[in-house]
């Protein structure tokens, strides 16, 4: 079965992560996802240099499953392309600044007024309007914005830094496929098409408040200041390696003294009453503790004492590590031209409509006469656009 959004067409007028993540989130869950993309170099993400056959791991991770046409949709004839195809859509995605859409006639009232059922999700960094929405922006630019620079901050070597990935970025994509997929379901029970506007700021906030404002939340003065999550998690070094670990309760403390080989120390510090206050001195004890056993040593203890824990991956020992490997994560495929390609599957497993993992990235403008006749474009009418640059041949 091909997933619970089979039959539903969404039109991609994304670039770099976030918008195709989500388009191509959908389209794990079933949908029909067509990319069009600007002339010359398409989505940005395809100057990449490390590529292969037409394809680089940018576009593979967030354009799988999709079908590719370059559309230049600052002429007349594109917009109308665009429309058409928008006609017969579900869904449209985009991410340019705010305006830009609108202006080319193709933004939400262009789109709902050929389609008045579709579904249009503008995502931008700022939203639509305020002091800030005209700003280009990029995911480490919301990372410092949003505060997340400012909790990444290891206790031992306070500088602030970076999250070294675009969380935010990815975080936007599933908001973005939520938000969708919650429209599509109003508009199954009756409530018609709909603008949807997300702000990459908005979410950023959202993402992180849950831990990021612990301190933060309770405001009326008579409450204690609070921690955030950021302030008590721990990456402890060891002998020839790193462990991370994270206790709360007194089971488990006692459980890690008793993993340390330190049982000593449950007499002294195995409640919360008997460790309060005295964060400083047990992180000195723990510290040194660690020191004294390898990883490999350590963490089938800190298992056997139910103490949370685990050792640190390298990104290359993800595809052999034991959990990984016995939930099927990843795939290994074969592009024709781009080679053997590792992707993780959809991570949701529907027990009613299974998910397909679609094995395809689209090298650039690749399926542009199947595009062309999805919507009844004549071979006459082809050659018009090619010879006006609206499009270009496969």
């Amino acid at each position: 079965m091909p997933g619970p959004l089979e039959g539903i067409t969404v039109v991609d007028m994304t670039q770099v992560i976030a918008g195709p993540m989500a388009c191509m989130l959908l389209s794990d869950l079933g949908a029909d996802v067509v990319k069009v993309e600007p002339p010359d170099f398409g989505d940005l993400t395809r100057l990449a240099q490390f590529a292969k056959g037409g394809l680089n791991s940018s576009v593979v991770n967030n354009n799988r499953g999709k079908q590719s046409i370059q559309v230049d949709i600052q002429q007349p004839a594109g917009r109308d392309l665009v429309l058409d195809l928008i006609k017969d859509a579900d869904v449209v995605v985009q991410n340019m600044r705010p305006g830009v859409m609108e202006r080319l006639g193709v933004g939400w009232e262009g789109a709902s007024a050929v389609n008045p059922d579709i579904i249009y999700c503008s995502m931008s960094g700022y939203g639509a309007s305020g002091p800030y929405a005209d700003r280009a922006v990029y995911d480490p630019i919301i990372q410092a914005m949003a505060g997340y620079v400012a909790l990444q901050v290891n206790p031992q070597v306070p500088i602030p830094d970076l999250v070294r990935n675009g969380v935010v970025d990815k975080a936007a994509a599933f908001m973005a496929a939520l938000a969708i997929t919650s429209a599509l379901y109003a508009r199954g029970e009756g409530k018609g098409g709909q603008h949807i506007e997300l702000s990459m700021l908005d979410i950023a906030v959202q993402f992180l408040w849950p831990d990021g404002g612990m301190a933060d939340t309770m405001l009326d003065p008579d409450i204690p200041p609070g921690l955030r999550l950021s302030e008590i998690y721990t990456l402890s070094q060891c002998a020839d390696g790193h462990v991370v670990y994270f206790v709360i309760t007194d089971g488990q403390f006692q459980g890690l003294f008793r993993a340390l080989g330190h049982d000593e120390w449950i007499e002294t510090y195995g409640t919360t009453a008997l460790r309060d206050g005295k964060q400083e001195e047990i992180g000195g004890l723990l510290g040194n503790a660690f020191l004294e056993w390898k990883v490999s040593d350590l963490l089938p203890r800190m298992h056997e004492h139910s103490v949370p824990c685990g050792h640190v991956n390298q990104m290359e020992d993800l595809p052999t590590d034991p959990q990984i490997v016995h939930a099927g994560t990843f795939v290994e495929w074969e592009h024709e031209t781009a080679g053997r390609i590792r992707s993780p599957r959809m991570s949701a497993v529907f027990g009613g409509t299974p998910v397909e993992f679609k094995a395809s990235a689209p090298l650039l403008n690749e399926h542009v006469d199947e595009v062309l006749e999805r919507i009844g474009i004549t071979e006459e009418q082809k050659a018009e656009l090619l010879a006006a640059g609206v499009i270009k041949d496969s």
